[in-house]
């Protein structure tokens, strides 16, 4: 009865298709231009008032002589929620001119002007059609509500995320504000992690897809709130598997399809959103990770899903709440988030040198708060202060020069490909039957709840030296294995590695088949059927798999020759240009960062060593990585051999450091 995760994908991708051919309006396909400065952007605040258009000429002026390549603008409530505040009508024709300026400026700066689609995040809207709200099976209204956008004080309703009809009607909106604002260069598309409610979502005819794809009723175990209960983790699993469905082909599939449709791209943060993580990465045009609210090896999600889908462009906000998190209700939005204006740049290298040695090759700040130059009047509560003033440690030439070595990096790090020689197989279906995370895991608690997120996943440390990728059941079901290389996607791989506790029978089916064409498959543990209903071949199937010469189950079996070994591997991230090697070495500190972070935690850095070899072009190299404290490396690999690429930053002490502790 089950209907596979494929025929979700893929009537997510016949209707994107649809929507896209539907419309004349010329397109430009190709993603090469996307980020081609490679420059850092940030996120631009503008807090609800009447923005005068010479001061947004000014930041943006501000921002090119800062050395940012763009800005995403997004649109939030009044800074200290003052109702009183004049402001124009989103999305109304006074409303768009400084949008259409800063577009019109932005292009003549050689800025790129990306636009967050909505107001605050979810997307949400005071004048939403009834019907079109999010909800749960109880249909309350309660997870609709969102107060804190440009319209505040009136509340707004979140959109229902699962019917595509409604984002239409939504977009529709969207489209008209924004359409001059579309003209000039290609703007992306925001929209932000999924926080919207997850526990007993519902939709219209959801009960009736949900019998037809596993051939029971789940109403039950909504009516009697049930279905989070352990014991009903196949119900569950049975529920993320249909839910999923929904996300992808009523959301993330037509937002796609309406930026193309528009001349836009769209960029997304798909973490936290009830799906496929993996395979709703590769619908968008740019893939969005997030730090350190988020770990850094969940980026390689998104790389990943980049890498399989031919996306040369990997995103990431970057530096929110770094040290600690401070509610916009705090002092009646007063409260700032802590050390916010002292950030210490040595701290944000950390972070944003553990993303690019997890997959990240773009960085988003997180951001930049509408002011007149010099001005620090607003800020945003959860946020990396960049400001004008003076008094900033963001600013100057501290600044300057940390955006040029996050530029360097990023240049390197777009070089050709994504090298990876091991495909892993996503454990989506365990996180599907996880259910709740413990709560010595659930750090900021507000943010999430269940293992579906997969926040905390990483692929195997033993084959760190392969730079292991992520792959699906979506991505096998067209992978084949010839001439030694298993082709998936976009990408080409030497193996398949398997160590999971579910896998869904169609997966297995696809792992069997091409393990009997030859790929070299390690098992490291038979895996069981998720969901309420299984198939009474599983075991028969699971045993010919292991029967099949191609297929091993003991640990390390796999007989490949790694592009770098030793012990204790750093993170690293590694781009292959033709026959050379780009490899971004991240310091080993980076690998000890938590949420939130220390302040001044990087200048504990005493420096390190790694005797690493490194196996290219058919020799083996044995090479010392001598980290400087708070250093990273890059090295060049070609025939010629191993060479360092001096990054030439080093950061500094700057106001408001304090000795680390002992």
């Amino acid at each position: 009865m089950k209907h596979t995760l494929f025929s979700a994908v893929m009537s997510a991708v016949i209707i994107a298709t649809l929507v896209s051919c539907g419309d004349k309006t010329p397109v430009q396909d190709s993603s090469d231009d996307l980020y081609s400065s490679c420059k850092p952007y940030t996120r631009w605040w503008w807090f609800s008032s009447e923005i005068d258009t010479n001061d947004v000429r000014d930041q943006l002026i501000w921002l090119k002589d800062n050395e940012f390549g763009g800005v995403e603008i997004a649109w939030i409530y009044p800074m200290f929620l003052d109702s009183a505040k004049a402001h124009t009508t989103f999305l109304s024709p006074e409303w768009a001119k400084p949008v259409v300026v800063a577009k019109r400026v932005a292009d003549s700066l050689g800025l790129g002007c990306d636009f967050t689609y909505g107001t605050l995040w979810p997307f949400s809207d005071v004048d939403l059609p009834a019907g079109d709200q999010t909800r749960d099976y109880f249909d309350t209204i309660e997870p609709a509500r969102r107060g804190y956008t440009w319209d505040f004080p009136r509340e707004a309703r979140v959109l229902n995320h699962l019917d595509s009809n409604a984002f239409h009607r939504y977009a529709d909106k969207m489209n008209k504000g924004l359409a001059e604002a579309y003209k000039g260069s290609r703007s992306g598309l925001f929209v932000d992690s999924w926080e919207v409610e997850t526990q007993y979502l519902w939709t219209p005819g959801f009960g009736e897809t949900f019998k037809k794809e596993h051939g029971y009723d789940i109403e039950p175990f909504m009516k009697d709130k049930t279905l989070l209960d352990t014991a009903n983790a196949e119900v569950f699993y049975d529920y993320m598997h249909t839910l999923s469905g929904y996300v992808l082909r009523e959301f993330y599939a037509p937002f796609a399809a309406n930026a193309k449709k528009v001349g836009a791209f769209s960029r997304t943060q798909c973490g936290g959103a009830p799906t496929d993580l993996l395979t709703a990465f590769t619908l968008v045009d740019v893939p969005e990770t997030e730090a350190i609210l988020y770990e850094p090896s969940f980026s390689k999600i998104a790389a990943s899903a980049a890498t399989l889908a031919g996306k040369p462009v990997v995103t990431s906000e970057t530096f929110t709440s770094a040290y600690g998190w401070t509610s916009l209700r705090y002092q009646n939005g007063h409260g700032h988030s802590p050390y916010q204006g002292r950030e210490q740049i040595a701290d944000l290298k950390l972070i944003c040198d553990a993303l690019f040695a997890n997959g990240t090759n773009q960085i988003i700040w997180h951001g930049f708060p509408f002011n007149k130059v010099g001005d620090t009047s607003n800020f945003f509560y959860t946020t990396c202060q960049i400001s004008t003033s003076p008094l900033n440690n963001l600013n100057g030439d501290n600044l300057i020069n940390f955006n040029r070595y996050m530029t360097t990096v990023s240049q390197y790090m777009r070089k050709g490909h994504n090298y990876s020689d091991l495909a892993v197989y996503m454990p989506l279906e365990d996180a599907w039957m996880g259910g709740f995370y413990p709560d010595s895991v659930r750090k900021v608690k507000a943010f999430f709840w269940g293992e579906y997120e997969m926040r905390f996943i990483n692929t195997p440390e033993a084959y760190k030296g392969l730079q292991p990728t992520w792959v699906n059941e979506h991505f096998l079901k067209t992978a084949s294995f010839k001439n030694g290389e298993l082709s998936c996607g976009k990408a080409k791989f030497k193996a398949l590695y398997c160590d999971v506790e579910y896998m869904e029978y169609t997966a297995l089916q696809e792992v069997v088949r091409l393990a009997k064409a030859g790929l070299p498959v390690l098992l490291v543990r038979d895996p069981k059927e998720p969901g309420r209903v299984r198939h009474q071949e599983y075991a028969e199937l699971l045993d010919r798999l292991h029967r099949l010469p191609s297929c091993q189950s003991e640990k390390f079996s796999i007989q490949l020759t790694p592009l770098i070994e030793g012990d204790d591997l750093p993170d690293f991230w590694c781009r292959k240009d033709g026959d050379t090697y780009y490899v971004f070495v991240a310091n080993p500190m980076t690998q000890t960062i938590e949420y939130p972070l220390e302040y001044c935690y990087a200048f504990t850095d005493k420096g390190s060593t790694r005797r690493i070899t490194v196996n290219h072009h058919g020799k083996s190299e044995k090479i010392t990585l001598t980290f400087k404290p708070m250093e990273s490396l890059l090295m060049k690999i070609d025939k010629k051999g191993v060479q360092f690429v001096d990054l030439g930053f080093t950061p500094v002490k700057m106001n408001g450091y304090v000795e680390p502790k002992k």
